[in-house]
């Protein structure tokens, strides 16, 4: 096997506990996460990694394929490393759980990337912000990359600071993918400062001296954070499916 998704899945979130399974138009939010993820074409296995009963019985109820892990792990990228641990594999793709609006192409062009670049480790995706709101928003995280597209900085803060209103922002989209290898590498590292300092695990990558590459994409998406932003994303929904 070549490529696995995980969506790693906790039930008591900080800021808005329960949230993988409040509805969204008559579904648990996971379950619009797992079915866009499923469209991939280039995923091989797709599973949940969850660390309670509910959500697992959930999940299998509208067919996923589920691992029960640790409730003790403090990160997703733990929750990953336990799901993948004993599977045969080259490349991980993390998929963030509260992400119900992400774009099966946008998994299928950060594998194609990984495959096509021999020396890369990790992965990630960014966006132009188009909605101005979104600049000054903590919960949408914001990237800066060089010239090479490998992210220089992730922050809750608008990155760069500038006076120039025409200055452009790029938002983090939540989906990552590593080589099965450096998944034990990332793990093994420990929080760093800015990991900490930013509530944003991938600055431990940048902040132990690796490089994440950052592909650009045009599909938007909107994690669920707050009660706002499971509003904001039904009404898109409602859009989308035509309710």
């Amino acid at each position: 096997m070549e490529v696995v998704g995980v969506i790693p899945a906790r039930l008591k979130s900080r800021r808005l506990p329960y949230k993988l399974l409040l509805p969204l138009l008559g579904k648990p939010l996971i379950q619009w996460t797992w079915e866009n993820a499923k469209k991939a074409n280039l995923l091989d296995k797709l599973i949940i990694a969850c660390d309670d009963e509910r959500i697992k019985e959930v999940a299998e109820g509208f067919g996923a394929e589920v691992v029960l892990t640790s409730f003790r792990h403090t990160s997703g990228t733990d929750r990953i490393a336990e799901a993948v641990r004993e599977m045969e594999v080259r490349f991980v793709v993390n998929i963030q759980a509260d992400e119900p609006l992400i774009h099966p192409s946008l998994i299928d062009s950060l594998i194609e990337t990984m495959k096509d670049g021999d020396s890369l480790v990790m992965a990630t995706a960014k966006k132009k912000i188009s909605d101005p709101s979104e600049i000054e928003d903590p919960n949408v995280v914001k990237v800066v990359t060089d010239r090479n597209d490998f992210a220089l900085y992730f922050s809750r803060s608008p990155i760069p600071y500038s006076e120039n209103k025409e200055v452009i922002y790029y938002k983090h989209i939540g989906v990552y993918i590593y080589t099965k290898d450096f998944l034990y590498t990332f793990k093994n590292l420990g929080p760093s400062y800015l990991e900490r300092t930013e509530r944003l695990e991938q600055l431990r990558v940048i902040e132990a001296g690796y490089k994440i590459k950052v592909i650009t994409t045009s599909f938007e998406s909107h994690g669920v954070d707050t009660e706002k932003d499971l509003a904001k994303v039904e009404e898109i929904l409602k859009e989308n499916v035509g309710i």
